[in-house]
């Protein structure tokens, strides 16, 4: 008789389930995670991405191809500037790290490099905690860890994390360094670009801010703040009674250099998550590395927050139908039925995020609604929404004059007919 199942196991095998049968799972990185939080109300991202859907390949089998993706191109070039940057054991890497954060140290003259290999997911996040572990026990070098595997728990289902890389410092505090293709130009680069890495740097954070805790610390942000006190469990015992990284998402953080402080009791074991991470691009128009510390503490209270804020994959799950399967392999019209059967929630944002976005824009036209106009134009309309609603309200046939946004539409639609009607005169 088969033992039986565990919930954990349950689940992953109902979003197996969910996947196809032999269809292997696409991983969830950092950037589609956040995305997926800037989303937080979109329940068919949430449970695609949580069943490991591979969503391009989703979308071309709906009739809506995406176009969303790097080209080959981009990759190409970036794989080769993250070669030269990590070049000799990364030591431009880690002077821009002793230039940008930590000029108090020592200059990284040599550093450990250690070797992440393992076998699966799990089993290179394994390998990170325990080289982070040792680098922690023996403060006074530099570490450098090159593509490390995190785990952070998201709704309810494990998501694997590999930032480019994970500098410790000297004094066993952790910095995160992103490495991007765009260029820093006279010192600056594209807000847009530099608000998404940093947005994708916080869910790297995030995740080390919970490795932190299971290694029985805490992490930048919480201690040292008033009205808190650092607590370093003596037993492992005690360290499942932690809160989650994603439960301390709104706490001040402190310190000017990167890293808050330490209450004394943890001052000589405490690893520190520092709020400012790396980023480091080419140079003007040459292949030449500079760097810039961004500081992502908003970003890292915000994706914490709307990773709260979704609602669990395993619930969601269990409101499907049964039978749901969203293989590529289906019949187009099962396969919409599938897809349809998970609520969305589309904004224009999305176009530029996920590989759904072409299909979830032409139901939401369809449907007439007005999440299509984007997000603040559905934040101004309060309780209508459909476009149909808006212009029944704007035409005075139903609404409450006392809704401030009925009243709104009204007087714009008052003063739109008083510009007609003098320009016919």
């Amino acid at each position: 008789m088969p033992p039986p199942r565990t919930r954990g196991t349950a689940l992953r095998q109902r979003l197996a389930e969910l996947r196809g049968p032999d269809v292997p799972a696409k991983a969830l990185d950092a950037r589609a995670l956040a995305a997926l939080a800037a989303n937080p109300g979109c329940a068919r991202r949430a449970v695609l991405d949580g069943a490991g859907v591979n969503k391009a390949a989703l979308a071309s089998a709906l009739g809506s191809p995406s176009a969303f993706g790097q080209s080959q191109f981009a990759l190409t070039r970036g794989n080769a500037f993250e070669a030269k940057v990590k070049a000799d054991g990364g030591a431009e890497l880690l002077r821009l790290v002793h230039e940008k954060l930590d000029r108090t140290a020592e200059p990284p003259t040599e550093a450990r490099v250690p070797d992440l290999t393992a076998s699966g997911p799990r089993g290179r996040t394994a390998r990170t905690e325990l080289e982070l572990r040792e680098a922690v026990a023996h403060p006074g070098a530099w570490t450098l860890l090159d593509h490390p595997m995190l785990a952070l728990d998201v709704a309810g289902s494990p998501a694997f994390l590999e930032p480019d890389a994970v500098v410790v410092h000297p004094d066993g505090s952790w910095t995160v360094v992103e490495i991007k293709s765009f260029p820093l130009l006279d010192g600056s680069a594209d807000p847009a670009k530099v608000g998404a890495a940093a947005r994708q740097a916080a869910v790297y954070v995030l995740a080390l801010e919970e490795l932190a805790a299971r290694l029985g610390t805490e992490p930048e942000g919480r201690a040292g703040v008033e009205g808190s006190s650092t607590i370093v469990p003596s037993t492992p015992a005690e360290a499942p009674r932690r809160r989650s990284a994603q439960d301390r998402c709104a706490e001040p953080e402190a310190g000017d250099d990167g890293a808050s402080a330490r209450s004394p009791e943890a001052s000589s074991t405490a690893p520190r998550v520092r709020h400012r991470i790396l980023l480091v691009c080419p140079r003007d128009f040459s292949n030449l590395p500079a760097a810039s510390a961004v500081d992502i503490r908003k970003q890292r209270a915000v994706t914490a927050r709307q990773l709260a804020r979704l609602t669990r994959i395993e619930d969601i799950a269990e409101e499907l139908p049964e039978g749901t399967c969203f293989s590529p392999e289906l019949p187009a019209d099962e396969l919409t039925a599938a897809v349809e059967s998970v609520p969305a929630t589309y904004a224009p944002e999305c176009l530029s995020t996920c590989e759904l976005a072409f299909h979830c824009r032409t139901r939401s036209r369809d449907e007439g609604a007005v999440t299509s106009l984007g997000r603040p134009a559905r934040a101004e309309l309060g309780g209508l929404a459909t476009v149909e609603e808006v212009l029944a309200a704007a035409r005075g046939e139903t609404g409450d004059p006392s809704d401030p946004a009925v009243a709104a539409l009204r007087r714009a639609a008052a003063l739109r007919r008083e510009a007609l009607e003098a320009a016919c005169r």
